[in-house]
């Protein structure tokens, strides 16, 4: 059991460490963030990138709308990775 759970807090932490330029930037999950995260994936074109991170965008607005804010910058994180096909 310990095992499991020290190998998820490495995997969060190599993750976080693997943030693209764009999301380090960006000072986490509020409305003006989700916004311009919002407007760019519009431009993008259509795709499985674009939906992945429609996807990602709807469960950052969920999360955020239930206070989970944690949760709400992970899934903006990953929206902005998908609109970088990363």
């Amino acid at each position: 059991m310990k095992k499991t759970i020290i190998g998820a807090a490495v995997l969060a932490a190599l993750s976080l460490a693997v943030v693209p330029a764009q999301a380090a930037k960006m000072s986490g999950c509020s409305s003006d963030n989700l916004m311009k995260s919002e407007s760019t994936i519009d431009t993008m074109a259509d795709g499985p990138n674009k939906m992945a991170a429609q996807k990602e965008m709807a469960a950052a607005q969920e999360a955020m709308l239930s206070g989970k804010m944690g949760a709400c910058g992970m899934h903006l994180t990953k929206a902005m990775q998908a609109e970088t096909g990363k």
